[in-house]
């Protein structure tokens, strides 16, 4: 499969600027530089529009048509066997966030993470439940590689119905500090936490959920498609909810690539023999050696290993 469509060509005269903050099916929602919200429908039959998309429109009675996505910095996306799952463009960070309890994919991590990587994204990690000492402190060693990487990584107790007032107050700093002035996208597996944060850094979430469903007539109040929320009045900062995944797809991603897509990995290719190496069974090549180290501990974990072993041999099956 091929990326997704790049956006359309010149816009026709006498159209307005927007920018998309939630869609459901074809129609998006369009907030205009003035914070005004209306609903907007494509030319063709398929939007190629997403949040996050700097648009131009034209009003049509009392809703608008879009003509024209302008160029994308970039775009967030999954992609399997079967179709395309865009989030969202012109990120600025992916806050990918997982629980301590039920325990956490490191599976769906890495897919994450490689997602971003491949889009220049810069990804943080957020581990929620940290009011739950041994989970916690479990999930917390099992992240050990990703610190390493240099991964910025967050611990968070949000609760559900919890207010800010409420919520532990250093973190929730540190965590705001982190989103100012920048769009970034809430990614994570159902249950992870994410309405939650939502609901605590916007707190008119819920009523503003609800009535974007109303308009898109949806009729689902729950996040069944990315939202962008403002949370400043500057609108400056945007914090982007995307519906929970429980797969991740990467076909989108070239297996020859994959490993400068793990920064663990990326750092020893260099060191291989051959140009063209898979890092899976070439004489000469630096990151088995790293792997198969044993004069000091690897900075190449065998979990990770294993996974881009496994992931190189999907996408291979995917291609040729």
């Amino acid at each position: 499969m091929s990326k997704p469509a790049r956006p359309a060509a010149a816009p026709v005269s006498g159209t307005l600027p927007g920018l998309v903050v939630a869609g459901f099916g074809r129609h998006v929602l369009v907030e205009t530089p003035s914070g005004e919200r209306l609903i907007c429908h494509p030319r063709g039959k398929k939007s190629q529009a997403v949040v996050g998309d700097r648009i131009q429109w034209l009003p049509s009675q009392d809703e608008g048509t879009i003509e024209k996505i302008e160029a994308r910095s970039n775009l967030f996306y999954r992609q399997d066997e079967m179709r395309t799952k865009s989030f969202a463009a012109n990120l600025d960070q992916v806050l990918i966030l997982m629980a301590a309890e039920p325990e956490f994919s490191e599976n769906q991590l890495t897919r994450a993470l490689i997602a971003a990587e491949a889009e220049r994204i810069t990804p943080i990690i957020a581990l929620n439940k940290s009011d739950l000492t041994e989970p916690f402190q479990r999930a917390w060693l099992k992240l050990a590689p990703y610190r390493a990487m240099g991964y910025k990584m967050l611990p968070l107790a949000i609760k559900p119905k919890e207010s800010v007032a409420g919520a532990n107050d250093t973190q929730t700093a540190e965590l705001l500090a982190l989103l100012q002035g920048k769009k970034t996208l809430v990614l994570g597996p159902s249950g992870a936490g994410k309405s939650s944060l939502t609901n605590l850094l916007v707190p008119g979430a819920r009523v503003l959920t609800a009535e974007i469903s109303q308009a898109l007539n949806s009729g689902k109040h729950t996040t069944t498609s990315t939202t962008l929320y403002w949370i400043d009045e500057a609108r400056t900062s945007a914090l982007i909810d995307s519906p929970g995944f429980q797969e991740f797809g990467l076909h989108h991603i070239d297996p020859m690539q994959l490993a400068n897509h793990m920064p663990d990995l990326k750092a020893h290719a260099q060191d291989c023999k051959f140009y063209n190496c898979t890092h899976l069974h070439e004489p000469g090549c630096g990151v088995i050696s790293e792997v198969n180290s044993t004069s000091s501990p690897s900075e190449i974990s065998a979990s990770r290993y294993r996974l881009y072993s496994e992931l190189f041999a999907e996408l291979s099956q995917t291609r040729y």
